[in-house]
């Protein structure tokens, strides 16, 4: 097989590497400098950057607050200005300025970036300035964000047509009916109304493709957006939403991506005349004037370069504090149903927009919590629909619960009858999806048949197979056991009963026999007694974290001589953390960067995070003190181990009868102890 040239010349292999080296850098993605992040994280404030979710108090060199990422009563989460870090010492998570609004805002590292520089007034540098791709990669930059601009102007459009349109009244009076109405005094319901984009896209064919032609946006640009599309006889464009209430979905970013717009009641001749429209133009929602269908209840924005089905989530971003908050989603199935709840003041709701539950919509979610609550309609779509929330809930990771709502009600309905606080105490009602799941396998047994039964016992072996969670599985269980008890009551023979329980038990231990055994190994077993060997340990990580924690505090101290001589005995992960933390503070001083804990060995790096955030000691001669006492212990520690050593060796000269190498070992041993206590 012969192989290709990479050019008219004879190749050697040290002009292939060349090329490849070329080849790979010119494909290689441009990133932020290093120069621009370590601007941005020496300039961002990240108390006041912070303090705009939890509010912080001062407390000595630090200040504290409630953690954003898990439910707490008692402060645990810690803010260093003086070193640009966080640390939660409730849940572990920890890191900088941009860290924060990665794990606050689900941005990707280079979004977090931008997002600060911008706030910040720092220009980002890109590097690979000048690879022959650099061109191209801003083109296509600068492409997406004419996209976005013409998204942003579609929005501000349908918002005003809301206001002033002669059939948007049409909309308002939709709007009215489900309690939320335009113009409401409520800065709940105007909030909503507002951060949704809620508006109107006019009757006819063309309001928006005209609209676009007067502001000289080019329809090219709005057609590859899916906003217009070409008429199929003549020339021009029509528009895709038409006599709808609209509704914007905007990314992570804030910005807007797609529209999903919902039917309205089609206007009479009256109306029409009276607004100055042909009477006798056909459906709204027609792709031409021959199509004479129903126009579908919701319609969506198709696929667009800024848009990927199943990969954005309604509400997400207007919802993304609350959920953090209450450290659960709810989701719901309908546009109205978001806007609705959001309206009243119940603000962690979203919507798969029109799609199934996929699963990057539920990694999308496990950003900001760990569970959902799937609250969708009572009606056996809605229960079909639950289910298959199920599988992509698990691939991500994401906690699932089920808020049962009454037959025939979906969320917006049962908050106008009911008010929101009875959907809030179908909320708090969620039952498990594993327990949701054994309710209807076991109301599939009506009569007690061997096919019934069969089936029942069939779905119970799948879900309890199907869940990795040892826990989740044994709670399961012991639900399972439940429900097939009030089955055997049903006043069926005695006989049949015994045989049903038997299967059922003879079902749940063959798909989780497991459980308990997992679950133990899991916490480790029973607490064993600590053994002495342990106490030793933690007694020395103990000293090795006193050491460590002053020059964290303190990282001046490896100025002072005794501190240096004192470290002389610092071993293993000590040894190479005081180090790290020598190299950072001579290239940067007290003021320590989050930098060093990427040089801080694993074991002992959790304890480095914390103290970096929430240092003990607010003087540098109180942290002196405890690292010359602690440093002392090391020495001693150090001391006995030499001893060991050397008397082990003694030992085995006695046994061989080698009198001159136990006197030896002796004298060494004395001149090392002297040494190490300064005597010699």
């Amino acid at each position: 097989m012969g192989s290709r040239r990479l050019s008219s010349r004879q190749t050697t292999p040290s002009n292939t590497r060349l090329t490849r080296e070329r080849l790979r850098v010119a494909n290689a993605p441009l990133v932020i400098s290093p120069e621009t992040v370590a601007l941005v994280k020496e300039r961002a404030d990240i108390v006041a950057l912070i303090g705009e979710t939890v509010a912080l108090k001062r407390a000595g060199r630090t200040f504290k607050g409630l953690c954003p990422f898990h439910k707490e009563k008692t402060p645990s989460f810690n803010v260093n200005p003086d070193r640009g870090y966080f640390h939660c010492f409730g849940c572990g998570e920890k890191g900088s300025s941009i860290d924060f609004l990665i794990k606050l805002e689900g941005h990707t590292f280079p979004e977090a970036v931008r997002v600060l520089a911008e706030r910040l007034g720092i220009d980002v540098v890109e590097t690979g300035a000048h690879d022959p791709d650099h061109a191209r990669l801003e083109r296509q930059k600068r492409e997406k964000d004419d996209l976005y601009g013409v998204m942003r102007l579609a929005a501000a459009y349908y918002v005003a047509e809301l206001g002033k349109h002669p059939l948007a009244g049409i909309a308002r009076t939709e709007l009215e009916r489900r309690g939320l109405p335009f113009g409401s005094d409520d800065p709940t319901v105007a909030q909503a109304l507002e951060s949704f984009y809620v508006g109107y896209a006019p009757w006819g064919w063309d309001g928006l493709a005209r609209y676009f032609e007067r502001q000289g946006v080019s329809l090219d640009l709005a057609a590859k957006l899916e906003l217009i599309r070409p008429r199929q006889t003549g020339k021009g464009y029509y528009d895709l939403f038409r006599h709808r209430v609209m509704f914007a979905v905007v990314d992570r970013m804030g910005r807007v991506v797609a529209f999903s717009g919902r039917a309205l009641e089609e206007p009479t001749e009256v109306e029409l005349r009276a607004a100055g429209l042909e009477p006798s133009r056909p459906r709204a929602d027609a792709a031409s004037r021959d199509d004479e269908r129903a126009p579908p209840k919701y319609v969506n924005s198709p696929e667009t370069p800024i848009f990927v089905k199943g990969e954005h989530v309604f509400g997400l971003q207007q919802a993304r504090h609350a959920i953090r908050d209450a450290q659960h989603a709810i989701i719901v199935e309908g546009n109205f149903d978001v806007l609705a709840l959001h309206a009243r003041g119940l603000m962690q709701v979203v919507a798969p927009l029109g799609t199934a539950f996929t699963p990057a919509q539920a990694k999308l979610i496990r950003k900001y919590a760990p569970t959902a609550l799937v609250m969708f309609d009572g009606d056996p779509a809605g229960r079909k629909a639950t289910v298959a929330c199920r599988g992509p809930a698990l691939e991500a990771g994401l906690g699932i619960r089920v808020a049962n709502l009454p037959t025939g009600t979906d969320p917006d309905e049962y908050s106008r009858a009911h008010g929101i606080d009875a959907v809030r105490r179908v909320a708090n009602a969620a039952q498990g999806m594993l327990e949701f799941l054994m309710d209807r396998a076991f109301e599939g047994i009506k009569t007690g048949s061997a096919e019934e039964i069969g089936a029942c016992l069939k779905s119970v072996r799948r879900y309890l197979s199907e869940e990795s969670d040892a826990d989740v599985r044994a709670m399961a269980k012991a639900y399972a056991d439940r429900l097939a008890g009030k089955v055997l009551v049903s006043g069926r023979p005695l006989t049949d009963m015994h045989a049903l329980e038997r299967a059922v038990a003879g079902a749940l231990n063959e798909a989780g026999g497991a459980t308990d055994a997992m679950a133990a190994a899991r916490r480790g077993g029973p607490q064993a007694n600590v053994s002495p060997a342990s106490r030793s340990r933690a007694l020395e990580n103990a000293i090795d974290d006193a050491v460590l924690g002053a020059l964290l505090d303190f990282p001046e101290l490896l100025a002072d001589p005794a501190v240096v001589a004192a470290l002389d005995h610092a071993e293993g992960d000590l040894a190479l953390a005081t180090a790290a933390v020598r190299k950072e503070w001579e290239s940067k001083g007290s003021a320590l960067g989050d930098e060093v804990l990427d040089l801080i060995p694993r074991p002992i790096h959790a304890f480095a995070s914390g103290r970096l955030a929430a240092p003990k000691f607010a003087e540098v001669i109180e942290a002196r003190a405890e690292l010359l006492e602690n440093a002392e212990k090391l020495q001693r520690k150090s001391m006995r181990a030499d001893r060991t050593a050397v008397l082990e060796q003694v030992s085995r000269a006695q046994k061989l009868g080698d009198r001159e190498v136990e006197d030896e070992l002796l004298e060494q041993l004395a001149r090392r102890s002297k040494e190490k206590l300064g005597l010699s």
